[in-house]
């Protein structure tokens, strides 16, 4: 960590030191880099040597057409053919153990694939702020049918979410999220195990705060307490890792992932990775080997489009939250349902609001540090001055948000 902080302080990581031209390329890079991971978002804005871009093209498959559930409809007073319009992206991340690099506890070698990480991304019209919605994999949904290359796959009722992945892939969940959402949807991203290894070993790892140490024998997973930067393995068994570190299991996890996904937003932003090019190409290469896109995302030319659209949103305007969600009163042990208050969720964003405290307190930022959290202003959170105390409506909520991190599995 310390070796890390002093190349970040050295005279080639100041961003004074590149030529406007090199800003720039890191710039686009950046975005393209946070929608094509799950990370998703949005950043610090890039733009780049495009013949040097462009050589990466031929490591991106052909996108997937979708067939829409839900039309979009533009927030009120939002005329069709506005300039700037909100922004919904499908960030996934594949459990598949097939390929090189993906295989991970002997599971899924027969070829099967699950939705192991599913984010909505919202981005606001104005480009001022953007929200990652984690969606459990294990709440009780009713899947609608599909419709994925021209065939039609049966819906199910009271099956498990991350099923819409399974039998009919990220085109399938997609439409699932809108037919229980009512949301258009405009774009997806999947990526795969060996792809986040690769990304995060190409940005000389990711900064975390474990608060207790690991000792899992059975699928040999140990860390030390504290904070510490991860290599890629390291990474994926700490964001996958839900026996010791989670004691609400997979609710848990999610949060664990939104704050190594916060980390990783950051580190991919600061100036240690972006004076640096061998560092970017190296972290677009990673992603863009091992992506899933739809038809709008499938060349560097449509994400350096949408990079540059998005270069406004910076990593201090990112927050990740979860749906609302309560234990299945079928199987309260074990899977979970979205509350009632999922709905006034949705038409937040289908209206293109803030989210408000309801929803964003104890919600993590892209800037934060690893071991705090936001209480859910719109301004980042700001301690007591010397001598002040907080109040008790403060305190409380202080509190509970410290339990609900150290349930996580997360430092406070």
């Amino acid at each position: 960590m310390n070796d890390d902080h002093t190349e970040a302080a050295g005279p080639t990581a100041t961003s004074e030191t590149a030529t406007p031209h090199r800003r720039n390329t890191h710039r686009r890079a950046v975005w393209m880099t946070i929608v094509a991971t799950h990370l998703v978002l949005v950043l610090a804005t890039v733009g780049g040597v495009v013949f040097t871009l462009n050589s990466l093209n031929g490591n991106i498959e052909d996108g997937a057409s979708v067939e829409h559930k839900v039309e979009e409809v533009l927030p009120d007073g939002v005329a069709q053919d506005a300039k700037k319009k909100p922004l919904n992206i499908l960030v996934m991340g594949s459990d598949s153990r097939v390929g090189d690099g993906n295989g991970i506890d002997g599971e899924n070698e027969d070829g099967s694939e699950r939705s192991d990480t599913v984010i909505l991304l919202h981005v606001s019209r104005d480009r001022t702020n953007a929200y990652g919605i984690s969606l459990p994999r294990d709440a009780m949904i009713d899947r609608p049918d599909c419709m994925v290359d021209g065939e039609t796959i049966p819906g199910e009722s009271y099956v498990r979410f991350n099923t819409a992945f399974s039998v009919g892939g990220p085109v399938c969940t997609l439409q699932t999220v809108e037919q229980l959402t009512g949301i258009h949807v405009h774009h997806f991203v999947v990526l795969d195990f060996a792809g986040f290894k690769d990304m995060v070993d190409a940005v000389d790892g990711v900064e975390v705060c474990i608060p207790t140490e690991v000792d899992d024998d059975e699928h040999d997973i140990h860390f030390d307490a504290g904070t510490q930067v991860l290599d890629g393995d390291q990474a994926l068994n700490y964001v996958r890792e839900r026996y010791q570190l989670s004691v609400t299991g997979d609710i848990g996890r999610m949060k664990r992932q939104q704050a190594f996904i916060a980390s990783m937003i950051k580190k991919v932003s600061s100036a240690g990775t972006l004076s640096q090019p061998t560092r970017v190409y190296g972290f677009l290469d990673a992603v863009t080997n091992s992506i899933k896109v739809d038809d709008g995302l499938d060349t560097v030319d449509k994400l350096y489009d949408l990079a540059m659209e998005l270069r406004t949103t910076g990593p201090s305007s990112i927050r990740f939250i979860t749906v609302p969600i309560l234990p299945d009163p079928n199987n309260p042990d074990v899977t979970l349902v979205w509350s009632e208050s999922a709905d006034d969720l949705w038409e937040l964003v289908k209206q293109d609001q803030k989210l408000g405290k309801d929803f964003t307190e104890g919600s993590i930022r892209a800037n934060d540090d690893v071991g705090t959290t936001d209480e859910g202003d719109d301004e980042p959170t700001e301690s007591p001055s010397d001598g002040e105390t907080l109040s008790p409506e403060a305190t409380e909520r202080a509190e509970a948000q410290a339990q609900e991190r150290r349930m996580a599995g997360l430092c406070v």
